[in-house]
C-alpha cells in the first residue's frame, strides 16, 4: 500500500525516542510531523489533521492522556487516531486508562519497529473501515431524506422502530415524533375500511417474509390518497433476519391514471356500442328506401320522390357523423384549420338553424329566435361558427320531448363579448352528467321516444371549437325534467371590416371527358351514371393498370381518383399520370375518405389539383371540375 499521502503526528518529549519512532515511519513510506509537548501536539492536530498521533504519555506541560481526551472530545479531530506509548507506564492499569482516555491502542516500551508499523497499519485499516461506514451511512441518509417514499427500518425481535424516513409526514400526515414513541402510531392514517386487512398482513411479515399492501390514507378530503407499502427481511451473515427494511410509496397518481384509464376502457365499449348503433340506424331506412324503389311502378313519381329524399337525409346523417368525428381528431392533434374572417351574425346563425329546422319539425317543437336589431360582428370561421351553434340546437331538438320549446337568445353582456344562449325545457341534465358532459363520449339521459343517440362528441366538438375562437361554452340545468340551458361566449368584433362575399356554388360547366377509378364498383358505377346525366363523357375503371390505358387511349380532361386500392395506390397513379406528356393539362381530383391535413398535403406532393372527402356531393363535384386551377 502507498503510505506517501498519510501523515502521523509523532508526539514525544525525548529527542532520541521521537528520532528513532519518526525514522521506522518514514522507512515504511508514512509522512512525519514531530511535536515534543502536548500543547504543540493539540496546535498541530488541529492545524494538519494527521490521519494518526503516535503520543507519548510523559509528557513536559500535559500528560499524553489528557492530550488525547482534549483531541478526541474536539470535534475537528475526533476521528483522529491515537496510538499512546509508554516506555514507563507500562502496567495492566496504565494501559486500562490510556484505552479509557480515547486512545485507539496502547503499546509498552520497549517496541519493535515491524510491531509498531503493524499497529499503525492495524489503525489505519480500522479507520478506513470506519470512515467507508460512515460515508456510506451519510449516503443512505441523504438518499433516504431526500426521496418522497418514506424509508423505515424496524427491529425483528420486538419490533421497535430503528429509523423513519421525514417523508412519513408529508404521506401519512402524522408527527415522526409521535411515530418515534410508538411505532404502531402510522396505523391510525389506514383507511378504516383497509386498516383489519393492512394489519393482518403486517403482522404476518415475519412468518411468510412478504408484505406488499395497497391501501387507502384516511384524512385526505375529497382527493383519496393511495399508498403501496412493500417490506423485507433483511438477514445477517448467518441468514437470521435482524431487521425489517420497509418502503411506502404514494400511488394516488397512479391510481387516479387507472380510474382514468378504466373510464376510458368503458368510453371507448360505450362508444363502439353507440357508432354501431348510429351507422346502423340510417343504413335500415336507405335499404328499405331502395327496395321501396326497386318494387314500385314508375307511375308513382311521388313515392319514388320521397324514397329518393330518405336516402339523401340518412346520407347528410353519415356524413355528419364522420364529420363530427374527423373534426375532432383534427382538433385533438392541433390540425384543425380555421378561416377567420369578419362575419355578421345572421351569416352564422341562420344555415345553423336551416340544419336543424327539419329535426325540429319533424318533433313538433317550437323555435323562437331573439336576435338583436343591430348588425353584430364576429372574427371567426363562419362554417365552424355554424356548426357550433347547429350542434347546440340539435342537442337541444334531440333530448327535448316531442313538441317542447326551444330558444335561441342572442344578447351583448359585455361591449366586447357576445352571448349566444340556446334553452329548452327538455329532460334536463344531472348535476354529475353536468360536469362531465363537455367529455368526449359523454352520454346523458334520453328522451321517452329515443334511446340514446349520437357518439357524444357533439358537446366536446363545440367547447373546443369555441376555445379555438377564443371563447367557451357552459352548462345549466336544474336537473332531471327542468330542462338545460348552454350559453356560448364569444369575442365580439367592435367594427366590421371589408369581407369578401363567400364563393358562389359552381355551375355546370361544358362537358367534359372524364375517367373515374375507384376500386370500389358501386361507387364508380354510380357517379359514372350521375355524371353522364349532366352531359360528361365518362370512363370507369377499378384498377391502376385499367385507369393508365384509359388515360392514354382518351386522354380526359379530368380524373377523378380513389386513393386507397389494391395493386398501386392512388398517389403513384398520379405520379405516372402527371409524368406522361400527354396528360400534363389533365386535372387530378383526389376522391377518398382520407380528409386529414398530412393526407391533403400527400395529394398535393403527388400532383393533385384538388381534393375531396366522400362522399362529395355533385355540386362539388362540378366546383373541382370547372374550378382556376
Amino acid at each position: 500500500m502507498d503510505n506517501s499521502s498519510i501523515l502521523i503526528l509523532n508526539v514525544d518529549d525525548n529527542d532520541g525516542a521521537r528520532y528513532v519512532k519518526t525514522r521506522i515511519l518514514q522507512s515504511a513510506g508514512f509522512q512525519v510531523i514531530e511535536a515534543e509537548n502536548g500543547t504543540d501536539a493539540l496546535e498541530m492536530a488541529r492545524k494538519w489533521l494527521p490521519a494518526l498521533v503516535l503520543l507519548d504519555v510523559k509528557l513536559p506541560d500535559i500528560s499524553g492522556i489528557e492530550v488525547c481526551r482534549r483531541i478526541k472530545a474536539d470535534v475537528a479531530t475526533c476521528t483522529v487516531l491515537v496510538l499512546q506509548t509508554s516506555a514507563a507506564l507500562i502496567g495492566r492499569d496504565d494501559k486500562i486508562r490510556g484505552l479509557d482516555g480515547g486512545a485507539d491502542n496502547y503499546l509498552a516500551a520497549p517496541i519493535e519497529a515491524d510491531e509498531l508499523i503493524a499497529n499503525v497499519n492495524a489503525l489505519l485499516r480500522l479507520q478506513r473501515t470506519q470512515t467507508e461506514l460512515r460515508n456510506s451511512e451519510e449516503r443512505f441518509r441523504q438518499l433516504a431524506e431526500n426521496i418522497e417514499d418514506v424509508f423505515w427500518m424496524f427491529r425483528t425481535a420486538d419490533g421497535c422502530l430503528l429509523y423513519a424516513s421525514p417523508a412519513y409526514e408529508r404521506l401519512f400526515g402524522l408527527p415522526l415524533a409521535q411515530l418515534e414513541q410508538a411505532a404502531d402510531d402510522w396505523t391510525r392514517a389506514i383507511h378504516a375500511d383497509d386498516r383489519a386487512r393492512v394489519l393482518a398482513s403486517w403482522a404476518n411479515l415475519l412468518h411468510s417474509g412478504q408484505y406488499d399492501q395497497e391501501y387507502r390514507l384516511s384524512g385526505g378530503g375529497e382527493r383519496v390518497r393511495w399508498v403501496r407499502d412493500r417490506a423485507f427481511l433483511v438477514r445477517d451473515d448467518q441468514q437470521q433476519p435482524y431487521r425489517i427494511a420497509r418502503i411506502s410509496s404514494d400511488i394516488s397518481e397512479r391510481k387516479n391514471m387507472e380510474g382514468l384509464l378504466r373510464a376510458a376502457d368503458e368510453n371507448k365499449n360505450d362508444f363502439l356500442a353507440t357508432l354501431a348503433h348510429e351507422l346502423r340506424n340510417p343504413l335500415s331506412p336507405i335499404r328499405n328506401a331502395v327496395a321501396l324503389m326497386n318494387t314500385l311502378p314508375p307511375e308513382r313519381p311521388e313515392l319514388h320522390q320521397k324514397a329518393r329524399d330518405v336516402i339523401l337525409r340518412q346520407v347528410g346523417h353519415l356524413t355528419h357523423l364522420v364529420d363530427d368525428l374527423l373534426d375532432v381528431a383534427r382538433i385533438s392533434e392541433g390540425k384543425l384549420t380555421l378561416r377567420h374572417q369578419d362575419v355578421e351574425l345572421h351569416a352564422v346563425v341562420e344555415p345553423a338553424l336551416e340544419t336543424v329546422r327539419a329535426l325540429v319539425e319533424s318533433r313538433g317543437h317550437t323555435l323562437r329566435v331573439n336576435l338583436p336589431q343591430q348588425p353584430l360582428w364576429l372574427h371567426g370561421d363562419p362554417v365552424r361558427l355554424a356548426q357550433i351553434i347547429g350542434n347546440l340546437l340539435h342537442n337541444a331538438a334531440k333530448f327535448t320531448d316531442p313538441g317542447g320549446q326551444i330558444a335561441l337568445t342572442v344578447s351583448v353582456p359585455q361591449p366586447d363579448r357576445i352571448r349566444i344562449a340556446v334553452s329548452d325545457n327538455g329532460i334536463g341534465i344531472t348535476s354529475y352528467n353536468l360536469k362531465r358532459i363537455f367529455d368526449m363520449f359523454a352520454q346523458g339521459a334520453s328522451t321517452a321516444d329515443r334511446v340514446h343517440d349520437g357518439l357524444g362528441i357533439g358537446l366536446s366538438l363545440v367547447s373546443k371549437l369555441a376555445e379555438l375562437h377564443g371563447g367557451s361554452v357552459q352548462g345549466y340545468s336544474g336537473g332531471i325534467g327542468q330542462g338545460s340551458t348552454f350559453e356560448l361566449d364569444l369575442p365580439l368584433k367592435a367594427t366590421r371590416s371589408d369581407t369578401p362575399a363567400p364563393a358562389a356554388a359552381a355551375a355546370p360547366g361544358a362537358p367534359q371527358r372524364l375517367l373515374l377509378v375507384d376500386d370500389n364498383t358501386d361507387s364508380v358505377a354510380v357517379m359514372a351514371e350521375l355524371l353522364t346525366l349532366t352531359g360528361h363523357q365518362v370512363w370507369t375503371a377499378n384498377d391502376a393498370a385499367t385507369a393508365l390505358a384509359l388515360a392514354r387511349a382518351h386522354v380526359p380532361q379530368a380524373v377523378v381518383l380513389d386513393l386507397g386500392m389494391p395493386d398501386m395506390d392512388g398517389y403513384a397513379l398520379a405520379r405516372q399520370l402527371r409524368a406522361d406528356p400527354a396528360l400534363a393539362q389533365t386535372r387530378l381530383i383526389a376522391h377518398t375518405g382520407y380528409g386529414a391535413e398530412r393526407d391533403r398535403e400527400r395529394t398535393r406532393e403527388a400532383g393533385f389539383d384538388f381534393h375531396l372527402v366522400k362522399p362529395a356531393t355533385l355540386e362539388e363535384l362540378e366546383q373541382a371540375l370547372n374550378a382556376p386551377r
